[in-house]
């Protein structure tokens, strides 16, 4: 059998490029496989049902929960979201790599049902940066933009339960640390057991 894929989980204060970074991550790499989330939350402008989320009414999410459709799943902003645990599952058997771009409750969860799985918390290089990258997404009111700029202090805390925190001033500049991270995992004893014990 093959090796695994490695899971990727990114997470960070909203608007600090997690998305950019992913989709940026996928382009170069295309057997890299995005997992797409599920939520309640309406679409963005030029989001696809499908291809960026699965946009779903509150019932069909409380559905997939009772189900066990969802490897992890949380309410952040007033909305939830979760991973579809089937994609995720069959990709890593394949040897592929997969992106999941989570909120923090989702990636600690993620954490402990995948112990190999790879937290990587991506920060702004500023406060002040985070709060025009928020504003010139133009998709939030000044209300909105607000109230996550106050959760940023305690998801900013909860950077220490990751394995690795990426400073993204430049997404050019962050995928050279995340493509370090993934030569660095790849490298780790622990997927590497089958080499190991066919030279012994």
């Amino acid at each position: 059998m093959g090796k695994k894929g490695i899971l990727l989980v990114f997470s960070g204060p909203s608007g600090v490029g997690k998305g950019s970074i992913c989709k940026a991550l996928q382009n170069e790499n295309p057997s890299i496989r995005l997992s797409v989330s599920a939520t309640t939350r309406w679409p963005r402008s030029g989001e696809v049902d499908g291809v960026d989320y699965y946009f779903l009414d509150n019932e069909s999410f409380g559905k997939m929960i009772e189900e066990g459709q969802l490897l992890e799943w949380a309410e952040v902003h007033g909305h939830f979201s979760g991973t579809p645990r089937r994609f995720l599952q069959e990709a890593l058997d394949q040897g592929n790599d997969v992106v999941l771009e989570i909120d923090i409750q989702g990636a600690l969860q993620v954490k402990e049902r995948f112990p190999l799985a790879v937290l990587i918390f991506v920060v702004p290089p500023s406060l002040l940066e985070l709060e025009s990258r928020l504003i010139s997404r133009g998709s939030d009111s000044r209300e909105e933009i607000e109230k996550r700029l106050r959760c940023t202090t305690h998801e900013m805390e909860m950077a220490y339960h990751y394995d690795y925190i990426v400073v993204n001033d430049k997404v050019a500049r962050a995928l050279d640390i995340v493509r370090a991270i993934i030569i660095a995992e790849k490298s780790r004893p622990q997927r590497n057991r089958c080499l190991v014990q066919s030279l012994m």
